[in-house]
């Protein structure tokens, strides 16, 4: 029986149709995923079936009735709920209060706070209503969102890149839960750019390309490359890396240890690997164990004894950014829109912004605006990155636009080293292949490259070496040939020694 159908959906922008003429339908328990590389319209879909965006034209039926939200609360009263990617959460409270903050009429506080205990039981979400959000996990804060969207009894729950901050076991677990909802009549619209994981939960998808549907099947039945290429509408290829030749020691951290910056962050505690000419090493963590605060250290955003961290032998734990960019070391964060990038600023200005030291933009205090230009030209070309122009603000782009410029900034000036937080986050088959091939050339041409990802697959595909953060201690690094996703998965969750993995696993 149907639940939900969209009919002729089309919604435009000043220069771009995000969804032209969609029809899809989903049954009622039906789990349903949504395929598409960036910029297809996938963001632009979900967010006219939760009331976040009016379509220009076509219409909307749930359970046989016209269903036009004109915002979020209208559509959570029709009975759709929806957990986004970037959590909407506040740290100094607790489990109990922010789930009561995201409903229209919640319950006296201890009746809620029974609400939650029977609902996270049920669903095998372990989760304490009393807890603050700052002292929780990734995985748990997502259960706090995923709870709150139950607590309304939705008849469809959109689900947006839900694993992106979990271990194979939380996925595990999500899982679980999703087939149990959908066994009780809850119907499931999924996005996810894991391939792999589509497959195995999903029985129905649509695949957008340029706003249109170009697609429907059963993704039980089609292999990850079929379904990638039908959504790029191109055959893929592999990355692939030359002989792993490594060199000298690049990057030497000793014993490097910080306090948290914040009260939620998470303190560093005596980590110590060296990264070598030529090689990729991994780390790996759930969110929150330490990677922002890695990174913060090592490109020279949090300061550290000057002899914690060496470039090629000479201490720079003490130097900023810019006088680690001038020797060679650049970084790329997690966040793109508002750290990684200024979102009210060109693309011309934020390649800029990092590149000034490197690529010498600046002259007797003067930028030098036709080489900045031309670095972001370069930029865009090579790592495909679609915006109109150059002058573009960093916010008008897409996610995955926007990631692959970052990452797209940094590769292209060469660095000795490079340092980088979640290189595919976001972006679309065709557009990770790309980047993880650029990081391999890059490793090819003698740099040392550092991956910190929660993408497990992605560690298994293109580092040499992996170690895994776990409230911010490193594991001993271990050659990644042969690890199992079982293996890496106890090592996130604080089996550090990879003869206890192996026991354990």
């Amino acid at each position: 029986m149907k639940l939900l159908g969209l009919q002729g959906l089309t919604k435009a922008y000043p220069g771009v149709i995000a969804n032209s003429d969609v029809s899809l339908d989903i049954d009622k328990g039906q789990i349903h995923a949504v395929l598409g590389e960036n910029g297809a319209g996938k963001s632009t879909l979900v967010k006219t079936i939760y009331g976040l965006v009016r379509p220009d034209e076509g219409q909307m039926l749930l359970e046989g009735a016209p269903f036009a939200p004109s915002d979020p609360r209208t559509a959570r009263a029709a009975g759709v709920a929806m957990v986004f990617q970037h959590f909407s959460l506040f740290d100094a409270m607790s489990v109990a209060e922010n789930i009561a903050l995201g409903m229209e009429n919640p319950s006296k506080t201890q009746d809620l706070a029974a609400q939650i205990r029977a609902a996270s039981e049920n669903y095998g979400l372990p989760l304490s209503p009393d807890r603050i959000l700052g002292d929780l996990s990734a995985g748990e804060r997502q259960r706090v969102e995923i709870i709150r969207c139950l607590l309304q009894n939705p008849k469809l729950l959109i689900m947006d890149e839900p694993t992106s901050v979990l271990t194979p076991q939380e996925v595990d677990i999500l899982f679980g839960t999703l087939r149990l909802l959908a066994s009780e009549g809850t119907s499931i619209l999924y996005i996810s750019h894991k391939l792999e994981e589509i497959r195995a939960l999903c029985e129905h998808a649509t695949v957008l390309r340029q706003g249109e549907v170009v697609g429907t099947f059963d993704p039980r039945e089609m292999s990850n490359r079929d379904m990638a290429e039908m959504m790029v509408g191109k055959t893929l290829t592999t990355p692939k890396r030359a002989a792993v030749i490594t060199g000298q020691p690049l990057l030497q951290v000793l014993g490097l240890s910080a306090p948290a910056p914040h009260q939620f962050g998470t303190s560093l505690k005596e980590i110590n690997f060296t990264l070598h000419a030529g090689e990729v090493l991994g780390i790996g963590g759930v969110a929150g164990n330490g990677q922002d605060e890695l990174v913060a250290a090592l490109s020279g955003e949090m300061r550290t004894h000057a002899d914690m961290i060496l470039l090629q032998g000479q201490g720079i734990g003490a130097d900023g950014p810019n006088a680690r960019r001038a020797l060679g070391l650049c970084a790329a964060p997690e966040e793109r829109n508002g750290h990684a990038a200024a979102p009210d600023m060109s693309l011309v200005e934020n390649a800029l912004m990092t590149a000034k030291t490197r690529l010498s933009l600046l002259k007797n205090g003067f930028i030098d605006w036709p080489r900045s230009r031309a670095f972001a030209q370069e930029v865009i070309a090579r790592f495909d990155v679609r915006t109109p122009s150059p002058e573009t603000a960093a916010r008008a782009l897409s996610g995955g636009n926007l990631q692959k410029f970052v990452i797209g900034r940094e590769i292209s000036q060469n660095p000795r080293v490079l340092v980088i937080n979640q290189p595919t986050w976001g972006v679309d088959a065709a557009a990770a292949a790309a980047i993880r091939q650029a990081l391999l050339d890059l490793a090819s041409a003698g740099s040392a490259v550092l991956v910190i990802s929660q993408d497990l697959e992605e560690v298994l595909e293109i580092t040499d070496r992996f170690a895994a953060l776990n409230e911010g201690t490193l594991s001993q690094a271990v050659p990644t040939s042969g690890l199992t996703m079982e293996e890496i998965g106890l090592m996130l969750g604080g089996a550090h020694d990879l003869e206890v993995a192996h026991a354990q696993a």
